[in-house]
Order: C-alpha cells, then sequence, then structure tokens
C-alpha cells in the first residue's frame, strides 16, 4: 500500500487518525520487506499482528505465514480491513485492544511470532506481557520508538540498560536494530523510530516460579538508580543476608543496579531465596 493509496483512503473515508492510538502507519516498501525478512516466516508459521491500521505489513505477512491474528482497536480500520482482506482466510481479525489481549495468562503463543508495528504508547507493556507469559512467543519483530529500543537492547554498564532490558532479556535474546526514517511514516510521528528483534532464548534463565521474585527484585534494584543496590535490597531481606549474597557473588556494597549483568540479577534471584 503506497502512501498515495493510503492518504486516499483516509480521506475518502473521512479518517481522522490520533495520536492517542499510536496511527502512524508505515508505508516504505524497504522497510516492510526489511521487517517481514527479520521475522524469518515460514509457511506454516502462525503471526500475531497488534496495530495492523491500513494492511500494509499484513498483506506481506499473509504471503508468507500460515496464519495471521491481526488485533486492531479502531474500529473504522477494523471495518477498512474486513473489506481489504474479505477473501483472505489466511487472515482472523479482531477489534480490541492489543494489550488487553496479550496480558499474561489469558493465552498461550507458543509456537507464534509477533510481527508488528505497535502503537508506541503500549510497546513497551505489550512486549514485557509476552515475554512474561508462561508460553511465549519463539520470536518478536517489533516497530517502536527508537529510545524504547535501545533501551530493549541495553546491556550492563550501557546508559539505556535498566527494568525494561531486564525483564524482556530474560526470556529473549536481542538479535538486531535497524532505524527507521519518520518519513516512513504516514503521518510521520515526532520521534525517531527502529525495529528490533527479539528471539525466545532456548533454554529458560530461571524457572516459572522464581519469575515474579526476579522482577520484584529488579524492580526494587532500579527504583532509585543513583543509590548503591544493596540499600535498596536491605528493605526486602535481611542485611547479613544482602552482604553474604553479595560477597559470594563478588559483587561490592556499592554497586548500582545499572552495572549487575542479567546473569548476576538471577544468581541473585537464586540465592536471595535460598
Amino acid at each position: 500500500m503506497t502512501l498515495s493509496e493510503m492518504r486516499r483512503t483516509v480521506e475518502e473515508r473521512g479518517i481522522q487518525l490520533t495520536k492517542s492510538l499510536g496511527q502512524n502507519f508505515l508505508h516504505d516498501g524497504n522497510q516492510l520487506r526489511r521487517i517481514v525478512a527479520a521475522a524469518e516466516l515460514r509457511s506454516t508459521d502462525r503471526v500475531l499482528e497488534i496495530g495492523p491500521g491500513l494492511g500494509p505489513l499484513t498483506e506481506l505477512l499473509l504471503a508468507d505465514a500460515g496464519e495471521v491474528f491481526a488485533i486492531e482497536k479502531d474500529q473504522r480500520l477494523v471495518a477498512f480491513l474486513k473489506e481489504r482482506f474479505a477473501s483472505e482466510p489466511k487472515l482472523r481479525l479482531l477489534h480490541g485492544d492489543g494489550l488487553d489481549c496479550v496480558r499474561v495468562g489469558q493465552s498461550d503463543w507458543a509456537g507464534w511470532k509477533l510481527v508488528a508495528n505497535l502503537p508506541y504508547s503500549v510497546a513497551s507493556p505489550i512486549l514485557v506481557e509476552l515475554a512474561s507469559n508462561a508460553h511465549p512467543p519463539e520470536r518478536m519483530v517489533a516497530t517502536l520508538q527508537l529510545e524504547v529500543a535501545r533501551r530493549l537492547m541495553a546491556r550492563a554498564g550501557e546508559e539505556d540498560y535498566g527494568i525494561l532490558s531486564l525483564l524482556v532479556q530474560l526470556r529473549y535474546e536481542p538479535r538486531g536494530l535497524f532505524k527507521v526514517p519518520p518519513g516512513c511514516f504516514f503521518p510521520a510521528p515526532d520521534v525517531d523510530s527502529a525495529c528490533i528483534t527479539l528471539v525466545r532464548r532456548e533454554r529458560e534463565l530461571l524457572p516459572a516460579a522464581l519469575r515474579p521474585r526476579f522482577v520484584s527484585l529488579v524492580k526494587l534494584a532500579f527504583s532509585q538508580r543513583r543509590k548503591m543496590m544493596a540499600k535498596l535490597l536491605k528493605q526486602d531481606w535481611p542485611a547479613e543476608q544482602i552482604e553474604a549474597v553479595f560477597d559470594k557473588l563478588s559483587l561490592s556494597p556499592k554497586i548500582r543496579a545499572e552495572a549487575v549483568s542479567l546473569g548476576q540479577f538471577v544468581q541473585l534471584t537464586c540465592l536471595l531465596g535460598s
């Protein structure tokens, strides 16, 4: 779907695009093909797309995947998509809120791939919810704000490293990022964008029973970034236990959360529960 076709569709249907719904539609064919290539689709794949908009990415996904489940919040766009893909049996279209639909425990996404130009206002919570699911997608390829993409890719010691990095990377390995210029969208967003690829880890770093403790630990550790992590953790654990565990892991008592790696947070999670 070209930019002129998008403009004409919106004008003819009297659709007023809104920032609150993250309605910046990716129209650049080269970027769309790069996204699909990053998904490494097979003819048997089931794809979850959140926020299909006018369907330019949907069209490419249908050509390569076995099934596409698209969730669109705007009823006007749902009506358009139903018309546009009326004869496409591989598409299942739902009018609903994408974030609500991926809440933990509501669905089993094992065997699925997320491929989407996510609404920027809910991109982070959607990815966190999917990463927290008992059976998360095998791959997530998402277009979102460049700032958020950098946080998702960040490692310990980097400026963008934090809670979001750890909550997603516990289950996923960041595999790649490429920028998408504002001019590739209609209308052009006020922020820079990027597409990231996240691949589910073959081996879980923590058993399911310990993941809630990991989340609590990470959130507490980053609750005040400039403070020493040990002091923050003493709010929930005895000082003697914190000191013993830090000594066992050779962590300085003065270290801040931003310098603690994913692997060290995993070790802390295990040791603080024993």
